[in-house]
């Protein structure tokens, strides 16, 4: 058997995607050295040099503007490839009632922004060192132990055994997991790209169904589409030509827009999934893999990347990984209060989309009448609705 390469790292971050990207650039910022680690291919530290993309990703993302501000700070915010949204508008079908939120009430740019997943990925891999990531990396165990975690894995066809202090999993949405409470929406997102008649003159529409939300996100001069539906009528969009499909997405939105040239479509399964410790030991879990949301709204990826940056400010101000280790105690108690204090941010987040959608994703008519009150009332009640925009704008942080 050959023997293992063993190694020395501070912090251990298994996962690098954009949420793992921003741990290690906010903390490279303040001076604080981690290691990226991938079981994908990935341009920085891997073998395909570093100008190769990350794989491509059908997803867009909602990025808001408090995302956009904390990743400016690390020189990683893909100016050229975010399309704006200036106003959003909210409705239910076949119901009364509207919202229209504006980024002029709050002195804005823009109240978020649409981003292709990949082109987030690029713009943050390319402030790595080549030397920040160990990719395509198959991951054969984690072993805990009293003042370190123990990772044992293959890499370019070396055993290799990394000891860290701090093992950060930011790899994506938990699999089976006693500790992961998990809320089955029975409902998918068809996702595709369409071109719509007239323009969409960065307006996002979030557009309540009996089926569930239906999202229409600018694009560059498109729509991202998120087109949430039960299973098996989730089976028929994704088997439909692209007439039917069309047809079947302007039933639902109405005929204030017509669309045409769909793109290609996906499909992904929707839950609420919230892990809880977030802490074990010398453990922590960050982004979608302390919690995953559902999409309305777009709040998940927004939540993570409020969770590595305030993770990587509570590192930096306790400096868990000064070159003398300080006592286990000392440092996880750190970890502790930042366990703490993102409990409102994702405790309220993850309150916020789910009741969003168990409230709208019905056709029961008493519930009907008030829903369109509800949206009337944060349309002519300017505080309410600065509330909910806020939220979604900055999270927690909007909160007295």
């Amino acid at each position: 058997m050959t023997e293992a390469i063993v190694e020395q790292a501070d912090i251990l971050i298994v996962g690098a995607g954009p949420v793992g990207m921003t741990l290690h650039l906010a903390l490279a910022a303040g001076g604080r050295k981690s290691l990226l680690l991938d079981r994908r291919p990935h341009p920085a530290g891997s073998s395909l040099g570093a100008q190769h993309a990350l794989p491509s990703d059908p997803r867009a993302l909602a990025l808001s503007h408090g995302a956009r501000q904390l990743l400016e700070q690390i020189n990683s915010w893909p100016n050229r490839a975010a399309t704006p949204i200036e106003t959003i508008h909210v409705s239910q079908k076949d119901g009364f009632g509207r919202t229209l939120i504006d980024r002029s009430d709050y002195a804005l740019p823009a109240l978020g922004y649409v981003v292709r997943y990949s082109d987030l990925a690029n713009a943050l891999a390319a402030n790595l060192a080549s030397d920040a990531v160990l990719a395509e990396a198959e991951i054969l165990d984690i072993t805990p132990g009293d003042n370190q975690v123990t990772v044992t894995l293959r890499h370019a066809g070396q055993l290799r055994m990394i000891r860290t202090r701090l093992l950060v999993h930011a790899e994506g949405t938990p699999g089976d997991d006693p500790a992961v409470k998990v809320s089955d929406y029975v409902q998918h997102a068809v996702i595709c790209e369409v071109a719509p008649t007239p323009g969409h003159n960065r307006r996002a529409w979030e557009r309540f169904t009996p089926d569930g939300p239906l999202a229409l996100l600018p694009l560059g001069n498109e729509y991202s589409i998120v087109f949430t539906l039960p299973p098996d009528k989730a089976d028929a969009v994704m088997n439909m030509n692209d007439a039917d499909f069309i047809a079947a997405l302007q039933q639902q939105f109405g005929a204030r827009m017509t669309f045409s040239q769909p793109g290609r479509r996906s499909r992904f399964p929707l839950a609420l999934r919230l892990r809880d410790p977030l802490v074990k030991g010398n453990e922590i879990w960050i982004g979608n893999a302390a919690q995953t949301l559902h999409p309305v709204s777009g709040q998940g990826f927004n939540l993570g990347i409020r969770d590595a940056w305030q993770l990587a400010e509570i590192l930096l101000k306790n400096g868990v990984d000064r070159e003398k280790a300080e006592p286990a105690s000392d440092w996880r108690q750190s970890l502790q209060d930042y366990a703490a204090q993102r409990q409102l941010d994702r405790q309220g987040s993850a309150f916020f989309t789910d009741r969003i959608v168990r409230t709208f994703s019905n056709d029961f008519a008493p519930l009907k009448l008030v829903r369109g009150l509800g949206l009337l009332a944060l349309d002519v009640f300017p505080p309410a609705r600065h509330f909910v925009a806020k939220r979604m704008i900055w999270g927690a942080r909007a909160w007295p």
